[in-house]
């Protein structure tokens, strides 16, 4: 076993993306102390996009293996699922740098250089917990995520509102992780084993004996990654953090930090609840039960509370927590004889996701550098001020709002489908009437911008950075929309059901 769990040197090629980030966070930090500010500042945020490239690169060169790679017993796999949730985090990382690029001030952010490689160890954290098969490298992957994730939200320690949304992250965060290490220590205490397969293998012989503690272990588990992802009722500390953290850092929690979250979570439960002695059993019910509940939650109090935000930080924040109820909806609906699509429809529905948050936000740090705040009047009149950024701001909404033809819409159109296709039609008719719900407060932002002229507001400054990440994510979002059967085709050709679920 000692054997087993040793890592070689021969292994260490699978682990190039990773070590590339440990790397580069290591050069970055000595760099940051060794160089003067003036230059460090300019120099550090391009290297950390650099280093999340090159690590971006190494996933691509490892998507398609033959067989998945297994390190440790398993405690670590090197699969496509992995690889494919590796370019989503990476890429989300990737554009919050850029866009950070000369919009970070020293004002916002006295320490700008730890803000660039700060980063790099979150987006690790997130991609060992893609990886994981084991509970101890998902635990370990999951913190690494959040202490660097509460570092991040306390940059602005100069101001009021920074200090009290990372003291409630912290403590929420904390209590979070209290509760799925508990859930762990149940599943642990059953099986004897922390790995996955091992773990869903030996409950074959124990269901009987030990259900109420696998009810328990689920119950934890579900209530400490439901706060990972935000998803209503555990989202209450998803407004104050978002509006008290620097805008980029809201804009990786919402897209990076979340979609970590959702990769284990679509790991951990399918690989014990879906393909394990539990199938066709009552647990096994109960659980995709609990889960379609909780997307449903998720989806009216996300965009119910949405409809009287007039900060646009904390409108953003519950349209994440609605949007983390669509993306728990492929999850629910589990992989059956009618419906084996669940992951190309989560999978098309985050990159969507990715794109048009990542937008939205670049687009939110534009109107703050010129207003001077993050309320929703500050769009007042955009179009008059910068036309160029207000066009790519309607692309995003339209997106977001899920409005044909864009893939925003074709995201939640393909998990609709997925839904009916389960006989989930109470769900699906949740869905369709939280999206309609929505379009209140998206078209709300278009209203400011096209119908309050507000002329006297100064002038609009958009950075070269902001400008190219809005209009990106813009296109992005619009080309998915036209041509979304080439992306799911791709992620079906990609992904394996046999091999990267961990299923045989």
């Amino acid at each position: 076993m000692v054997e087993q769990l040793r890592l070689h040197v021969a292994d260490l090629s699978h682990l190039l993306p990773e070590l590339t980030l440990v790397a580069a966070a290591i050069i970055l930090s000595l760099l940051d102390l060794s160089l003067p500010k003036s230059v460090s500042r300019k120099v550090i945020g391009w290297l950390a996009l650099v280093g999340v490239i090159v690590s971006g690169v190494f996933v691509v060169l490892q998507l398609n293996p033959a067989e998945p790679i297994q390190l440790m017993n398993q405690s670590y796999r090197v699969d496509d699922f992995g690889n494919i949730l590796k370019l989503i985090l990476l890429t989300g990382t990737g554009f919050v740098i850029f866009m950070s690029l000369g919009s970070v001030k020293e004002d916002d952010i006295p320490h700008i250089g730890e803000y660039y490689y700060f980063l790099l160890p979150a987006v690790l954290g997130g991609m060992v917990m893609a990886s994981s098969g084991d509970l101890i490298t998902l635990f370990v992957g999951l913190e690494l995520l959040s202490i660097t994730s509460y570092l991040l939200v306390a940059m602005k320690k100069h101001h009021h509102q920074s200090n009290e949304g990372a003291f409630k992250y912290i403590v929420m965060g904390g209590i979070s992780s209290a509760l799925i290490l508990y859930g762990m220590s149940f599943l642990y205490g059953i099986s004897g084993s922390t790995n996955l397969m091992q773990i869903a293998g030996s409950l074959s012989g124990t269901i009987g004996s030990y259900q109420p503690l696998v009810y328990m272990a689920f119950f934890l588990l579900i209530a400490g990654f439901g706060f990972k992802i935000a998803a209503a009722p555990f989202h209450s500390w998803a407004p104050d953090v978002y509006q008290g953290a620097p805008t980029p850092v809201s804009a990786f929690l919402a897209v990076v930090s979340k979609a970590a979250g959702f990769a284990i979570l679509f790991r951990v439960f399918y690989v014990l609840f879906a393909f394990s002695a539990f199938e066709n059993s009552s647990i096994q019910k109960d659980v995709f039960l609990t889960l379609e509940v909780m997307a449903a939650i998720a989806m009216i109090a996300g965009n119910a509370i949405a409809l009287k935000q007039t900060n646009m930080k904390r409108l953003l924040a519950y349209s994440g927590i609605a949007n983390a109820g669509y993306l728990i909806v492929p999850l629910s609906t589990y992989f059956g004889l009618v419906h084996t699509s669940n992951f190309s429809e989560f999978i098309f529905y985050l990159i969507a996701y990715l794109f048009m948050n990542i937008g939205a936000f670049a687009v939110l740090m534009i109107i703050e550098r010129s207003a001077g705040h993050t309320e929703l009047n500050g769009y007042a009149g955009l179009y008059y001020r910068a036309p160029f950024t207000a066009v790519a701001m309607v692309l995003i909404v339209l997106s977001l709002a899920g409005i044909p033809v864009s893939g925003g819409f074709f995201g939640k159109l393909y998990i609709l489908l997925g839904t009916m296709e389960t006989h989930k039609y109470w769900l699906g008719a949740v869905m369709i009437i939280s999206s309609v719900v929505s379009f209140y407060y998206y078209f709300g932002v278009i209203r400011q911008m096209f119908m309050r002229s507000d002329y006297e507001s100064a002038q609009v400054k958009v950075s070269i950075p902001l400008g190219i990440t809005a209009w990106l994510c813009a296109l992005i979002g619009l080309a998915l929309g036209f041509m979304p059967q080439l992306v799911l085709k791709g992620i079906e050709h990609i992904f394996s059901l046999a091999g990267d679920l961990l299923v045989r």
